[in-house]
């Protein structure tokens, strides 16, 4: 993966006392952290395999990060989308050459549930269970690690649970007594309802601007890992996302989308007596230009 994905740094955001640091994914190319976890999946397929053009479900940004690497290693690309997804994200795969099918939710669910992709020729990216994806993003944890030894806390935003389920056990083989914190938003907690029900539940959703998250379930081959990996679950308001997206761009400089404001906003939420020295995962920038310019006009409340 050198030469392919950013080894970002740590930012310190705050005053001197926060005790929070930020790891912005938001400058990899296409905007979020997926391509980690994409390429490295990619670079371990079968020139057979990669003649048979990438496949994948998304809400955006998987798909941007597949779209990537199909061109680079020379082949076609698919992405199936929720109908919700943002403008930009399908603009932007469509620009890329990507055959986009976009579906209602349920539709999609129902594709994920049969594995449609068996009775497809292409070569399927999972984007929460595979394997080499999860590893790929393990190497977040590697670098936090790395750069911040006795880091106390880690916030990681959660959806499909992917991303938790590397960066934790990355950290947890390295830094045991660290405490990994997966963070939802109240629109979506299905891993805090799972959690709290012992099993993988589906969650009834709700609006929400956190859209790289938006997934009502957790998976039953996902859920094991992530009851190993995450110590707990932080759930986030809505407009608490909105107002850490705008204390993002005018404090820290960062554009980042409501999925990838989530780390933080829990972390604020949380005396530094709790949570010690902290890292923040800002996990992507790719939020639409109208919703961006509403939330910086907005008021703080």
């Amino acid at each position: 993966m050198r030469g392919v994905s950013e080894r970002t740094p740590l930012l310190s955001f705050g005053d001197k006392d926060s005790g929070i640091l930020l790891k912005s994914e938001v400058g990899q190319p296409t905007g979020s952290f997926k391509i980690r976890g994409v390429y490295n999946w990619a670079a371990g397929l079968t020139p057979d395999e990669v003649g048979r053009g990438f496949s994948t479900f998304s809400a955006g940004n998987t798909a941007l990060a597949l779209a990537h690497c199909a061109r680079a290693f020379g082949t076609p690309c698919r992405s199936i989308l929720p109908d919700y997804a943002p403008d930009i994200k399908v603009r932007a795969l469509r620009e890329r050459g990507v055959e986009t099918v976009l579906v209602p939710f349920a539709e999609m669910a129902d594709y994920i549930f049969r594995a449609g992709w068996r009775e497809e020729p292409y070569a399927f990216l999972h984007p929460w269970t595979e394997p080499a994806m999860i590893a790929g993003h393990a190497t977040i944890g590697l670098e936090i690690v790395e750069d911040l030894p006795d880091v106390e806390t880690v916030y990681v935003p959660v959806g499909g649970g992917a991303l938790a389920a590397g960066v934790g056990c990355a950290i947890g083989m390295l830094n045991p007594a660290t405490r990994i914190v997966g963070v939802q938003t109240e629109s979506y907690p299905s891993l805090a309802q799972s959690r709290h029900e012992g099993k993988p539940v589906w969650i009834e959703p709700r609006p929400t601007i956190c859209d790289g998250v938006a997934v009502p379930f957790s998976t039953d081959q996902l859920f094991p890992l992530l009851e190993e990996t995450v110590d707990g679950v932080a759930v986030v308001p809505e407009t608490r996302v909105r107002e850490t997206v705008r204390l993002l761009a005018r404090e820290a400089g960062l554009v980042a989308e409501g999925a990838g404001a989530l780390a933080l906003a829990a972390a604020l939420d949380t005396p530094r007596e709790e949570r010690g020295l902290s890292v923040c995962l800002v996990t992507g920038g790719n939020i639409p230009g109208a919703l961006l310019d509403e939330i910086l006009r907005a008021a703080p409340a």
